[in-house]
């Protein structure tokens, strides 16, 4: 007997819901999918009018269909935003070049403005460079604090308000278990914020909050988006992954655990006499820390003398005397230095001309193939080999 879709009772149901469980048809999916997302903007004021947003695009699935669903419902709520796509190029050989021209193929297809910036340009060193110079333990901790300043970096030369990023409810799940299993009090208070403050004044949001990684692909995959769907080469020894992992098997037992953890997140209370880190400004580069100098400036400093692990965990008297005897007596530290510093947040010009970028040959670009979701009820889908993809 065929299953009709509950929320029409017309069509037939192709589609069970990772989130409630319901089965529907694909048309009342893009409607409740599309609906939630505008309610969640709409509930939390996330944009004004007149307002310069940046989506952080990526290339991948969250940030491909956030350019989608954003530019579709600026249109049809009149949100009457001005968007943008703003890309970090990490200089990931086989992996960030090809994703960056799905990016650049995004720009094409829903006709927004795009803007580069790289690590190279700003900070002298490359991923693959960087990776060379670290290793693989703790190279995503040098990849997380770069990219977040060159969002913000590249937010200043766009000239924009507010940046929107593709966190999902997995994603914001997982960071709360990561700082549980850490003890980080600062940052989960913050995780679990819709909004954040960057620099300059410039917001940052997450839209994609309490949504489904799982419908996300789903969204994708029946919407036919062009997204780039390979993971950084260089992850698999992430700490994210092992919450990832944990997260997964909690979902599978019961599938409302992803907003549990996020309600129970927001629900954290700190007590009054704990002591939490003051924001300051870096005396370098002029972007918000915690500390005199921020950890960007710190690791950048490391990397310029031979020495990586300097911004990483807490600076010991070891890593002081090393620091000392690096700058007083080695002749590479002078040729390392010379590489370029980065520049102050002050003296960021905006750019006002944002030429298009035209993409490669699609046959020269590694594309892999979408993911096929879970939870199709379509028959004809179905395979007896189970996707461990999740």
């Amino acid at each position: 007997m065929v299953k009709l879709c509950v929320l029409c009772n017309e069509n037939r149901a192709m589609i069970k819901r990772p989130k409630t469980g319901q089965q529907i048809c694909q048309q009342c999916f893009f409607y409740v999918f599309e609906t939630e997302i505008h309610n969640t903007i709409i509930d939390n004021n996330l944009f004004k009018r007149g307002e310069r947003v940046a989506i952080g695009a990526s290339g991948g699935k969250d940030s491909t269909v956030l350019a989608h669903v954003l530019k579709t419902l600026n249109e049809r709520y009149d949100y009457g935003c001005d968007l943008f796509l703003l890309s970090v190029d990490e200089g990931i050989t086989g992996y960030r070049d090809d994703s960056l021209e799905t990016v650049k193929r995004n720009q094409q297809q829903y006709d927004l403005p795009l803007k580069i910036v790289s690590y190279a340009d700003l900070y002298g060193w490359s991923m693959d460079e960087i990776v060379q110079e670290v290793g693989r333990k703790n190279n995503c901790t040098f990849c997380g604090v770069f990219r977040r300043q060159a969002l913000d970096r590249g937010a200043v030369m766009l000239g924009v308000d507010h940046i929107v990023t593709g966190h999902n409810a997995d994603d914001i799940a997982e960071t709360i278990l990561m700082n549980i299993f850490r003890g980080d009090v600062a940052r989960l208070g913050r995780c679990t914020e819709i909004f954040t403050q960057g620099e300059s004044m410039i917001r940052r949001s997450k839209p994609f909050k309490y949504t489904y990684e799982k419908e996300i692909v789903m969204y994708a995959y029946f919407k036919k988006l062009d997204y780039f769907s390979t993971e950084c080469i260089y992850s698999p020894n992430a700490y994210r992954g092992h919450a990832r992992t944990f997260l997964k098997d909690l979902e599978s037992i019961r599938p409302s655990a992803i907003i549990d953890i996020i309600h129970s997140g927001e629900a954290f209370e700190i007590k009054s006499d704990i002591k939490m880190p003051t924001q300051k400004t870096c005396e370098r580069c002029g972007y918000m820390s915690s500390n005199t100098i921020c950890k960007a400036c710190m690791m950048l400093e490391g990397l310029n003398k031979g020495l990586p692990q300097l911004g990483i965990g807490r600076e010991t008297t070891r890593t002081r005397r090393q620091l000392s005897d690096a700058t007083n007596n080695n002749e590479e530290t002078e040729q390392r230095t010379t590489r370029k510093t980065v520049q102050h947040f002050s003296k960021i010009e905006r750019d006002t001309t944002i030429a298009p970028i035209k993409p490669r040959d699609p046959s020269l670009v590694n594309t892999p193939p979408p993911r096929v979701p879970t939870h199709i009820l379509d028959d004809s889908t179905k395979s007896e080999k189970k996707d461990l993809s999740w």
